[in-house]
């Protein structure tokens, strides 16, 4: 009897006083910029391509600019102010193409076979992203300059891959030492045989 009252109990019990029976939900991650590679090392050599074009833009763009931004003024706003933050762009952009660049390199030295070539695509389809600005007439180019932001993946994602790519890296040179006077690595002696 005591065998029908416990399944009877368990039949009858609030699955949610059982507590939590499905995985926890991971954090949302941001969403992959149309168009760019699924692959980490693709992605980042595709963020790098978007970020140059969008750089190597600043001196085209930046009269208009400071014509859109001269033209209609915040109420209480200063032009310099609205106008360093261009420059403050301009700078963390760079920072950010470093980190990019650390990343495809480690990556690339990491990797069983050459994936340079892939990156140097990935990398040309971000640029191309920016492929009409040419054609495009000043105060458009400027307006789409003004309210482009690197997505948000890109940071992250190359970030984790410098460290995955390091890491990895490194479990390939199981037989090395670094050398404290050059900073490279030296193969490790093998004890001598009795």
């Amino acid at each position: 009897m005591s065998v029908l009252f416990l399944v009877l109990a368990l039949a009858t019990a609030d699955p949610a006083a059982a507590g939590p029976t499905a995985p926890p939900v991971e954090a949302a991650q941001p969403p992959y910029p149309a168009g760019a590679p699924r692959d980490d090392y693709g992605l980042v050599s595709w963020c790098y391509g978007a970020l140059r074009g969008y750089l190597d833009l600043h001196d085209q763009a930046m009269p208009e600019v400071k014509r859109i931004e001269s033209t209609w003024r915040r109420p209480g706003s200063n032009l310099a102010d609205d106008l360093a933050v261009y420059g403050q762009m301009q700078r963390e952009g760079e920072k950010s193409l470093k980190l990019f660049a650390r990343a495809m390199e480690a990556a690339e030295k990491a990797s069983l076979k050459p994936i340079n070539t892939q990156g140097a695509a990935a990398l040309q389809k971000g640029r191309a992203t920016w492929a009409a600005a040419g054609d495009m007439p000043k105060a458009r180019l400027a307006q789409e300059w003004m309210s482009w932001s690197l997505p948000a993946r890109c940071e992250p994602t190359a970030s984790s891959l410098e460290q995955r790519a390091r890491l990895l890296g490194t479990a390939f040179q199981v037989n090395s030492e670094p050398d404290p006077l050059s900073g490279t690595e030296t193969p490790l002696a093998t004890p001598a045989t009795p």
